[in-house]
């Protein structure tokens, strides 16, 4: 009986396979920490957020997480920490920009970890296009939403941004490098 079980659970993953879908791939600590080091951790939530944030037509990963010190890893695990918020008003050096602490100390160590995927295995690829550390963004919540650019769209990090002031935002890739860009206060 138990081998009838497996039988008809393993011809149900091989036919979905052939269609194309794949069982649910969890993102977890050690999926984060084998990718960007132990000083990184899910934060829980929101979840991941998947599209295809670059353009090229393969699906990139998007993840809330704490990370210690990003610094000390982005050699040994091949990724880039980036600062685009600060950037935008003129102090890109995450070098220095690491040292800024937030405002609130729950959104302390909260950064936006960012791989861009290569071939079939889109962001699961054990070798990624691209992989970035976002840090210092003040936000509450994120979405991936189509942002205009020049006169093309592309697919946009929105975030509803921390503090009393509750100001959106978005982080895009513009072809070569992610930038930030103010949207202005809500409606509420």
């Amino acid at each position: 009986m138990m081998c009838r079980w497996w039988l008809a659970l393993s011809i149900c993953f091989l036919s979905l396979a052939c269609l194309g879908v794949e069982p649910h791939f969890r993102v977890t600590n050690d999926f984060v920490q084998s990718a960007f080091g132990a000083t990184c951790s899910v934060d829980g939530a929101p979840p991941p957020l998947t599209g295809d944030l670059d353009g090229d037509g393969v699906e990139d990963i998007v993840i809330v997480a704490r990370c210690k010190n990003p610094m000390i890893d982005e050699a040994e695990h091949n990724f880039k920490v980036i600062d685009p918020f600060n950037a935008y008003f003129g102090y890109g050096d995450p070098k220095t920009t690491i040292q800024f602490a937030s405002e609130d100390p729950a959104n302390r160590g909260a950064v936006l970890l960012v791989i861009h995927g290569d071939g079939p295995d889109a962001w699961r690829s054990a070798t990624p296009k691209a992989k970035f550390v976002i840090i210092n963004l003040p936000f509450k919540q994120i979405s991936l939403r189509k942002f205009a650019l020049k006169k093309k769209f592309v697919l946009a990090i929105f975030a509803e941004e921390t503090g009393g002031d509750e100001l959106n935002s978005a982080v895009f890739w513009d072809g070569k490098k992610y930038r930030y860009a103010p949207l202005g206060a809500g409606l509420e």
